[in-house]
C-alpha cells in the first residue's frame, strides 16, 4: 500500500518570533481509488409536477424572455418564461457573473433543457432560480432545423432520447405556440410601432455617457424618412467608404441607459438582434409638419427589450448573409432604393429623447417614468417614487471620506466607522489574554505563543483545519486571541481571513460587534448589535465540513448568527430643477459611484476618484445655469422627528455615467 502523507508548513514572523506548524499526516490508498465514466440518466420533471424546495431538470419552450442584463448586484441576470406540453407556465430567473454562462435565447419558442434548476414558491407561484451546478442547452424550435444545442457548458450529455424530446416540442410547438415577436424588416416597420430587429452594425459611436449610436441595416430600406445622428466623423468606428456607400440603406439606433455597456462591446460587422426597438416619430420645431423616424432602443428590460449576437450560423444569419452579399454584387448605389432626403438629417439635441442638455447620470431602472418637477413633488404629500432631471447646487459632507457609514440592512441603523486609534482601545478593551496552555479546538490547529518585551502577553492562533488539514496560507481563515490591530492588519496581508476571538472556560467566543468580526484584506466587517444573534466559534465547524465552502464576510456571518453591516456612501444632495430645490438623501454602497464604499477608507486612489466626480457634478465658482444635469430616481417616505413624521427624499436606481 502506497502511503500518502500530506505535510503543511506556516512560516509567520510576528515581532520577534518564528512560528512553524506541522499539521497531521493523513494516507491514502491509491489502489483503492477507482475512477469511471459513465453518462448519467437524468430524470425531466414535467412543468405541472413541479414543488416547492426542489432541484429539477426539465424541458420547456421559451414564451417570454429578458436577454441577460446586469442585475442590481454584480451578477448578470435573465428572465425566461417556459411552457410545456402540460400548458403549465414556470417563471425563471437566471443569474451568473459571465453573461456567456446564461442560455443562448435568441427568439420565442426555442427550446430550452435545464439541469439543476432550483423550484421555489413565492406568493404563492412557483418560480425557478439558478442553483449550484445549473446548466442550460438551447435549441432552434422550428421542425426540421438541425438540432444543435447552444450550450453553456464545456461537457454535457445529449443522448437519442434527448433528441426525441427536442423533435417532440418542436411539432408541439407548431401546432400549439404562437409565436408573438413582432419581428420586421426595415421595408415594413410604421411610425410608432415596437419590434424586434434582426440586421447587421456597419457603425458606432458614443453619444453620452447614457447613450450609444448603432449604424445597422438589414438589406431592406426604410419606407419613412428617419433621422440621423450627426456625430464626429473622428469618433464614429466603421469603415468611413462602406458607411458612406450605405448611407441611404442603414439606420441610426439610439440605445440608452443599461443599454449602453453591451452596445460599446460590439464589433462594427456583427449580426445582431435588438428586442423591443421603438419607431418614433418626431418633428423639428421648425417644421412641425414634418415628421421623421427615430429608432430608440429605451433603457430599461420591460417587454424583454434588449440586444443578442447572433452567431454566424444561426438560420436568421445566413438568411441576412445572402441578402446583403447579393446587394453587393449589384452595387450599393446602383439600388434603386438609394434616394434620401437631405432635410432627414437632425441635429443630435432633437434625437435625444426631446432632452436639451445631456445628463451626467444614468437611471438603471423605470427608465419608462417621465420626469416630474421639484415643484410638483413638493406638493405631493403621499409617499411614492419620481423621475426627476435637476442640477446639483450643493452636497454634504464636503469631506467625502466622512460620508462612509454603517448600515444594517434589517433595521435601517446607521453608525459611524471607527478610525484605527479608536479601534485599537476598542480590540484592548474586549480581548482577553490567552492561557499559554493550548486549548483543544476540534477543527483547529492551535498554538500559542509569548511576545518578546512585551511581559506574559500571549497571543494564541487557530489555524481553521477542512478534512483536518491546513489549506494554504491564501485560502486559509484563521481565528486570533490576544492579538493588536497592527498585528491583525499584518497578518491579513497573508491570510484569506481573520476572526478576532477570546476564550471562555473552554470555548472560543466573538468579541463584542463594536469590534470587526471578520477582517480581509484592509477591510474590516461589522455585525449589528441590534439584530445579530452571535453564535459560538464552534458553528463554523460545520461550514469548515461543506466542500465548496469559502470563507467570504456573507458565509461566515452566517454561520455565527450575524446580520452583516454594509459599508454605504451617505450624502446630501440639493436638487434644483428651476421651479424649485429639494434635498435627497443618497445611501448607496457602491452603484452610484461604481466604486465600493468598503474601499475609500483605505484606498487614496478612490478618494481622488470620488472627489473628481463630485468636482464634474457640482463645480464651485460656476455659473447655476452652466451646470450639468442630472437624471436620477427619487423615493419620497416619512420618517419621525420626535412626535411629528417629516417627508424625506431619497435617491437610488441611479449611477454616474461612465465617462464621467
Amino acid at each position: 500500500m502506497a502511503g500518502i502523507v500530506a505535510s503543511w508548513k506556516y512560516l509567520m514572523k510576528l515581532g520577534h518570533l518564528f512560528l512553524y506548524i506541522c499539521p497531521k499526516s493523513s494516507c491514502t490508498d491509491a489502489s483503492e481509488t477507482i475512477a469511471i465514466s459513465v453518462a448519467p440518466k437524468y430524470t425531466y420533471t414535467p412543468l405541472n409536477h413541479l414543488k416547492g424546495g426542489t432541484i429539477v431538470n426539465l424541458y420547456g419552450v421559451v414564451k417570454f424572455f429578458k436577454p441577460p442584463y446586469v442585475s442590481k448586484g454584480t451578477d448578470y441576470c435573465s428572465v425566461v418564461t417556459v411552457v410545456d406540453q402540460s400548458d403549465t407556465k414556470l417563471v425563471c430567473t437566471l443569474f451568473n457573473a459571465n453573461r456567456d454562462a446564461l442560455p443562448k435565447i435568441y427568439k420565442n419558442g426555442d427550446i430550452v433543457r435545464f439541469h439543476r434548476i432550483k423550484v421555489q414558491e413565492f406568493n404563492g407561484q412557483i418560480q425557478g432560480i439558478t442553483s449550484n451546478g445549473f446548466a442550460a442547452l438551447t435549441f432552434d424550435g422550428t421542425v426540421g432545423a438541425p438540432v444543435v444545442p447552444r450550450t453553456t457548458s464545456k461537457l454535457f450529455t445529449f443522448t437519442e432520447e434527448d433528441k426525441k424530446t427536442v423533435e417532440d416540442l418542436r411539432i408541439w410547438v407548431a401546432r400549439n405556440f404562437s409565436n408573438s415577436a413582432p419581428a420586421a424588416d426595415l421595408s415594413s416597420i410604421q411610425p410608432q410601432m415596437f419590434f424586434d430587429l434582426t440586421c447587421q452594425l456597419v457603425g458606432k459611436a458614443k453619444v453620452d455617457g447614457s447613450s450609444y449610436l448603432l449604424k445597422v441595416w438589414d438589406g431592406t430600406k426604410c419606407p419613412f424618412p428617419s433621422c440621423k445622428v450627426l456625430v464626429k466623423e473622428d469618433d464614429l468606428e466603421g469603415d468611413s467608404v462602406l458607411i458612406n456607400q450605405l448611407k441611404n440603406l442603414t439606420v441610426d439606433v439610439i440605445v440608452y441607459d443599461n443599454h449602453v455597456q453591451l452596445a460599446k462591446s460590439l464589433e462594427v460587422g456583427n449580426f445582431i438582434r435588438m428586442y423591443s426597438l421603438h419607431a418614433k416619430t418626431q418633428s423639428p420645431e421648425d417644421k412641425p409638419d414634418v415628421s421623421y423616424i427615430q429608432f430608440h432602443l429605451h433603457g430599461g428590460t420591460v417587454y424583454g427589450r434588449g440586444i443578442t449576437v447572433l452567431p454566424e450560423n444561426h438560420a436568421d444569419v445566413k438568411e441576412l448573409k445572402a441578402l446583403l452579399d447579393s446587394l453587393a454584387l449589384k452595387g450599393y448605389a446602383g439600388s434603386e432604393s438609394c434616394t434620401q432626403e437631405p432635410d432627414s438629417y437632425l441635429t443630435l439635441g432633437s434625437c435625444l429623447e426631446g432632452y436639451q442638455q445631456l445628463s451626467v447620470t444614468v437611471l438603471t431602472d423605470h427608465q419608462h417614468f417621465d420626469v416630474t418637477t421639484v415643484n410638483t413633488i413638493l406638493n405631493s404629500r403621499v409617499p411614492q417614487q419620481y423621475r426627476v432631471r435637476a442640477k446639483l447646487r450643493k452636497f454634504e459632507p464636503k469631506k467625502l471620506h466622512q460620508s462612509v457609514k454603517l448600515l444594517c440592512p434589517q433595521c435601517n441603523s446607521l453608525q459611524e466607522v471607527p478610525d484605527v486609534t479608536e479601534l485599537d482601545v476598542l480590540l484592548q478593551a474586549s480581548t482577553t489574554h490567552p492561557s499559554p496552555d493550548l486549548q483543544n479546538i476540534p477543527f483547529c490547529e492551535s498554538v500559542v505563543w509569548n511576545i518578546e518585551n512585551q511581559g506574559k502577553r500571549y497571543v494564541a492562533v487557530h489555524f481553521v483545519t477542512r478534512y483536518e488539514l491546513l489549506q494554504e496560507l491564501e485560502d486559509s481563515l484563521i481565528m486570533i486571541e490576544g492579538g493588536t490591530v497592527t498585528e491583525i492588519l499584518k497578518l491579513s496581508k497573508k491570510f484569506k481571513g481573520i476572526i478576532p476571538v477570546r476564550s471562555i472556560e473552554d470555548n472560543l467566543v466573538l468579541l463584542d460587534l463594536s469590534i470587526p468580526f471578520f477582517w480581509q484584506g484592509n477591510i474590516q466587517y461589522y455585525g449589528c448589535q441590534r439584530c445579530s444573534h452571535p453564535k459560538a466559534v464552534a458553528s463554523l465547524h460545520a461550514l469548515a465540513a461543506q466542500q465548496n465552502a469559502l470563507w467570504e464576510p456573507t458565509t461566515i456571518a452566517g454561520a455565527l448568527g450575524i446580520v452583516l453591516l454594509q459599508y454605504v456612501f451617505v450624502m446630501k444632495f440639493t436638487l434644483d430643477d428651476g421651479t424649485g430645490t429639494l434635498d435627497a438623501y443618497l445611501v448607496d454602497s457602491e452603484k452610484f459611484f461604481q466604486i465600493p464604499a468598503s474601499e475609500i477608507l483605505t484606498s487614496n486612489i478612490f478618494q481622488d476618484n470620488i472627489e473628481r466626480i463630485m468636482n464634474k457634478l457640482c463645480p464651485t465658482g460656476t455659473n447655476p445655469d452652466d451646470l450639468p444635469s442630472l437624471d436620477c430616481f427619487i423615493k419620497s417616505y416619512y420618517v419621525k422627528d420626535g412626535t411629528e413624521e417629516q417627508l424625506s427624499y431619497q435617491i437610488f436606481d441611479t449611477m454616474i455615467a461612465e465617462d464621467v
